[in-house]
């Protein structure tokens, strides 16, 4: 019969890598929350007693007391053998460091030297210890190694070093326990494996297979607290001040030691029992990538479906899906980042609606998006020109989108909006769904985005909008996922002019071209932004407008300028 996972002075826990660095620190701290026992598991050989010529002297003199006992000996104090020593009783002190800080907590702790890929070895020692400690009630799996290489770069070798640590130390581990009488199964895992990381291919594969074994063992013994936990970069004694500074630069936030052995806590309560893994760091913002002087030409080929890309049925003209001009620029743009990472979009330009994409009979069975480089300054910026385009039964091609990027290392700082002016003056009294589906001069879109909560202000000149979109899932977005622009608030802050043109000449209006589009910070989700929407010109058949998006203090997300729509009537839209 499965147990409660509760915490108690019973708890028996097996905790891999836990003898020393970050998992320590984490065992130290649950050990302060709740003293129990703890099996502790490494590599390390721990030192009963160490040598005479180490005794009293602090790591900071050890080096030269091994020297000078190497050449009492008549051996040559070569680095390597001075290193190696030197690790071996540092380690070992760090072990009855972190066994004292355990105890001290009124919890007992056991250190056990074994490889955690040694199977047999693995097995014979945690009997032994259960035998005085009675039953392991849970596992904290902590044990890993590195070897950060380029794939090109990487040995079998490597490869093994890094991946059986992972994967077959967390499979050993659970051949040695009652899966029934687990009550806690914590895993180290990383934001590598959630994210990916360039040179750490073999482990971000590793931690992504302890994040699908978390969930898989969860879903059969649903009692048991299973969490595997997505570190991100910790701020120990490996991040020197010289990482520390890459990070910066790549906005990669640090977890405190302190910080993070709480989060750890935090994870293991009853409260969090549901969640079988979590992410507990930045996204690993990749380093910039060297550009070469030769222009290059990239053809990106996509096979689109309704059945793909729920969201189109929110996006209906004229009894058909079609895809927002938004999405098909977040294509363009998604795709290039892809291309060169590090690199973000600052601005695009010249953005055309050549021939939309209907997801009727007409729909193409594929199409291509073609990107071409115009210049590349390195490590600073690339500016690529793009266009989607797709060929008809017959052979025919027809250009569908059109737009040129700039995209860059590092983004200005979000500028603020001048003309701020969120001061309600009740003229358009309609709010929220009111302004969506519900006759002739309402807004066309379906629930997905129907996100314009009020208009705060209207006149001859300008709209301003308040707004809040709720983020679709992933299966609704589909083959368009919000990444660094997010396509469905950018439609979104477009419901402006439309709103603009119905109440001053009764009229609809479409995306045609965009001058300008910049983008200085991610529009939020499940949070309010406000659009205030700057009209420049109207004819009879188009509008000119410049969107601004920013928050309630100003603070600009993103601009279009120079935004042309196209006047339709209601009557053609929803016939």
């Amino acid at each position: 019969m499965t147990q409660t996972a509760q915490l108690s002075p019973s708890s028996v826990f097996v905790v891999s890598g836990g003898a020393k660095g970050i998992t320590a620190e984490c065992t130290i701290r649950l050990a302060q929350q709740q003293p129990c026992k703890f099996i502790l598991l490494g590599r390390s050989e721990l030192l009963e007693t160490e040598p005479d010529f180490a005794q009293n002297s602090d790591d900071s003199a050890l080096k030269k007391c091994i020297m000078e006992n190497l050449l009492s000996l008549g051996e040559k104090p070569t680095p390597m053998n001075v290193q190696k020593i030197y690790n071996k009783i540092t380690s070992s002190r760090e072990i009855k460091k972190t066994l004292a800080a355990i105890e001290k907590t009124g919890a007992k702790a056991e250190y056990i030297s074994v490889d955690v890929t040694d199977t047999q070895a693995l097995q014979e020692k945690l009997a032994t210890a259960v035998q005085y400690l009675g039953p392991i009630t849970g596992i904290i799996h902590g044990a890993g190694n590195l070897a950060d290489k380029l794939i090109e770069k990487k040995t079998e070798e490597d490869f093994e070093k890094v991946y059986t640590a992972k994967v077959q130390g967390l499979e050993n581990l659970l051949a040695c326990v009652n899966p029934n009488q687990l009550q806690h199964l914590v895993l180290f895992s990383s934001v590598t494996g959630f994210y990916g990381n360039p040179g750490q291919s073999d482990y971000a594969i590793a931690n992504e297979i302890l994040n699908k074994s978390a969930h898989i063992f969860k879903q059969t013994y649903p009692s048991c607290h299973v969490v595997a936990i997505n570190w991100g970069a910790w701020d120990s004694g490996m991040v020197t001040a010289e990482l520390k500074k890459i990070f910066q630069e790549r906005k990669i936030d640090i977890i405190p030691i302190a910080v993070g052995a709480q989060m750890l806590v935090k994870e293991m309560d009853n409260t969090n029992h549901a969640t079988a893994q979590v992410v507990i760091g930045s996204p690993l913002v990749p380093m910039a990538a060297e550009l070469d002087s030769e222009l290059r030409t990239y053809r990106i080929r996509r096979q689109m479906t309704l059945e793909a890309n729920p969201f189109l049925h929110d996006h209906t003209i004229a009894g058909s899906p079609v895809l927002p001009a938004t999405c098909a620029m977040t294509w363009i743009i998604n795709a290039s980042e892809q291309l060169y990472p590090g690199y973000r979009l600052f601005y695009y330009q010249d953005f055309k609606v050549l021939k939309g994409i209907t997801f009727n009979e007409t729909l193409a069975k594929e199409h291509i998006l073609e990107i071409e480089e115009i210049s590349k300054v390195n490590l600073e910026s690339i500016d690529l020109k793009a266009k989607i385009s797709s060929k008809n039964p017959e052979g025919k091609t027809h250009f569908h989108f059109s737009a040129q990027l700039h995209l860059q290392r590092e983004i200005p700082d979000a500028p603020i909006y001048e003309s701020l002016n969120l001061e309600p003056d009740n003229i358009i009294t309609a709010t929220g769904k009111a302004f969506y589906q519900n006759g002739g001069a309402t807004l066309f879109h379906g629930p997905g985005f129907q996100e314009v909560k009020r208009v705060l202000n209207i006149s001859p000149e300008k709209i301003t909008t308040e707004c809040l979109w709720p983020e679709l899932s992933a299966q609704q977005q589909g083959q368009f996922p919000v990444q660094w622009v997010n396509p469905y608030t950018t439609d979104l802050s477009m419901h402006a002019l439309w709103i603009w043109t119905q109440h001053f000449h009764e009229e609809g209006c479409l995306p045609g071209k965009v001058e300008k589009f910049e983008q200085f910070e991610a529009i939020p989700h499940n949070e309010t932004f406000y659009v205030s929407c700057e009209v420049l010109a109207k004819t009879p058949s188009s509008a000119i407008a410049n969107f601004i998006i920013h928050d309630r203090q100003g603070k600009i997300y993103s601009r279009m300028l120079g935004a042309h729509a196209i006047i339709w009537s209601m009557k053609m839209l929803r016939s």
